[in-house]
């Protein structure tokens, strides 16, 4: 019997990973995060659960509060490093305002930067969530530090743009690969040298290669025999043999009379010699590559050695965003996990209590619309008693003369 718990307890341990930061925003939030001081009008952050939740405790995250700002807050944690291990990094965004132009990221950074200098040149080492504005951008972001440089992914990675809450989840293995996930299925996945330009191109154009010089690449070519015929010149455009002179028309007044030009039916363009296929054509002239030179392999592209802090930079036009759920850990099954417990209870509530909301609204206007069509029947049917009324005193009123 205690060989099977301890066994028990020792998987649970291995699944279940260790948590680096953890923040679900209760009342002490602000204890916990440190307000930028780079500029004196950030705007700020209230905890709300927002119109639409199932627990108002549980479901609380921080929300903007202010329209067109840039906010700016941190939370430290303990440093570690992801050496040979995956991080995760997943937390959940409500843009209930129905944003039109905001970010909702958040930058993980080096246990030595100052949060009351946060800002957006900041260095960080993982930029990660959506970020919206207009119809044309409605990305996820998966921006990568490397070697000082930030590198913004290849591949297109559409963000969610409704009122509800959903989950980002990005996962970097120590094989360099990564997934990202939005409400816990994947949307894209690959690997980092693939994905993002973090080392030179394997091979490059050989420098000291050149096109031959009598090198052909025209597949076709003018046919030699082929010549104009004689009778191909035609003007574009001929008098118009059907127009006369006006009668009324002065040569001395007007001038001499022209006619108008039309197009002539026997014009034929532009001569150009059939064409046939070159007897020297070679094909495609393609550009020799050799090896670069500047490229070495890196096994540790995924490497961060030093992860100790999280932040919210961002713009809003149109505030109302709700953060919450912020997680980092080295399990994925932890992250799953931790969703379970917060974003799927709300996600569940949330959708059953805007539908209400909305059928409501409906109902609402529907009974608007009712009231404004009876309202206007009620007015049409006064005015054409007036009427009715006006017409009988009038009649009246001839009858007496």
């Amino acid at each position: 019997m205690l060989r099977h718990v301890i066994t028990l307890a020792f998987v649970a341990t291995v699944v279940l990973g260790e948590v680096y930061f953890k923040e679900e925003f209760d009342s002490s939030w602000e204890s916990r995060w440190i307000q930028s001081k780079h500029k004196d009008d950030y705007g700020k952050f209230k905890l709300s659960a927002g119109k639409f939740y199932g627990d108002a405790k549980r479901d609380a995250g921080i929300q903007t509060s202010q329209d067109a700002k840039f906010y700016s807050i941190g939370a430290k944690f303990p440093k570690f490093t992801n050496k040979g291990k995956s991080m995760v990094v997943q937390f959940t965004v409500k843009h209930e305002q129905l944003i039109d132009c905001g970010g909702g990221y958040v930058k993980v950074m080096a246990s030595d930067v100052n949060l009351e200098d946060f800002h957006g040149e900041t260095p960080y080492s993982v930029m990660f969530g959506p970020d919206l504005c207009g119809p044309g951008t409605k990305k996820v972001h998966v921006i990568l530090t490397y070697k000082g440089k930030n590198h913004l992914i290849k591949k297109d990675i559409r963000a969610k743009d409704d009122e509800l809450t959903h989950l980002y989840t990005l996962i970097l293995n120590p094989d360099n690969t990564y997934e990202v996930q939005i409400d816990g299925e994947k949307v894209e996945s690959g690997d980092l040298e693939s994905d993002w330009d973090l080392l030179p191109a394997k091979k490059i154009k050989d420098p000291d290669a050149s096109k031959p010089e009598d090198w052909d690449d025209k597949e076709y070519m003018d046919d030699p025999d082929d010549t104009k015929p004689d009778d191909w010149e035609q003007p574009e455009h001929i008098p118009d043999p059907e127009a006369k002179k006006p009668e009324d028309w002065d040569d001395e007044m007007d001038g001499e009379w022209e006619p108008p030009m039309i197009d002539n039916p026997a014009y034929k363009g532009e001569w150009k010699p059939k064409q046939i296929k070159n007897p020297n054509y070679k094909g495609k002239w393609v550009h020799p590559e050799i090896d670069n030179p500047e490229y070495a392999p890196d096994d540790d592209l995924y490497l961060i050695k030093d992860i100790g802090a999280i932040g919210f930079d961002l713009w809003q036009v149109k505030s109302g965003t709700i953060f919450d759920n912020v997680l980092i850990t080295d399990s994925v099954d932890e992250a799953k996990s931790h969703a379970s417990e917060t974003f799927e209870p709300l996600r569940e509530a949330e959708k059953k209590k805007k539908e209400e909301h909305d059928e409501q609204e409906r109902k609402k206007l529907e009974e608007e619309e009712k009231k404004r069509k009876e309202e206007e029947e009620t007015k049409k049917e006064d005015n054409d008693e007036a009427e009715e009324e006006e017409k009988e005193d009038d009649k009246e009123d001839h009858d007496e003369l």
